[in-house]
């Protein structure tokens, strides 16, 4: 789709009808945001023609920004995550982080294990440290209270219910697993 900058010139007002994120002015219809051309077709005799702001352009994980990630794979020095939000918008496309094993929690962070932090498929919230390498590799960091695991599901494949900020239990087995448990605002919590 061609992308038009604020101010530029669309089409007559004989062709289409504005819609949102136009503007008419002398007979024709002008782009008030930059973003991508959307012509639709309602009941009326003409076209309404928008203007949608490009999102994808826009939204990138940036330094500091919380962010909500799923992990794929982990290691014994880092977990691996895919970033599916920022903050609460829903990305696009995949973006790739990592988190190493220093920057899971503020304390004590020589003894810290991985495996006891996160588990592959978890749901995360962590926070932005640096962009990383390539740009496609985000790192992350759990080390505030509030950050850490979400989400995750027992080997039962059941939801769990965090017991401790380490911990969470399995409702059916009462099997206890470790995790970076996440203090979870309720502004952050995704259903």
């Amino acid at each position: 789709a061609p992308l038009f900058v604020a101010g530029e010139r669309l089409c007559s007002t004989e062709e289409a009808t504005a819609g949102s994120g136009t503007y008419i002015r002398h007979g024709f219809i002008f782009s008030s945001l930059a973003g991508c051309l959307e012509r639709k077709n309602e009941d009326s005799e003409l076209p309404v023609v928008s203007v949608v702001r490009d999102s994808e352009s826009q939204l990138l994980p940036n330094v500091g920004a919380v962010v909500t990630c799923k992990v794929y794979s982990i290691n014994s020095r880092f977990a691996k995550v895919h970033i599916l939000y920022v903050g609460s918008t829903p990305l696009k496309s995949t973006f790739r982080g990592t988190i190493r094993r220093e920057d899971i929690r503020a304390t004590e962070k020589d003894k810290v294990e991985v495996y006891k932090s996160f588990r592959p498929s978890d749901i995360v919230l962590a926070k932005v440290i640096s962009l990383g390498d390539a740009q496609s590799n985000y790192l992350l960091s759990t080390a505030e209270n509030e950050l850490g695991v979400v989400v995750a599901r027992s080997e039962a494949g059941v939801q769990m219910v965090p017991i401790s900020w380490c911990e969470m239990q399995c409702p059916r087995t009462h099997t206890k697993e470790f995790r970076k448990v996440a203090r979870v605002q309720p502004q952050f919590l995704q259903t």
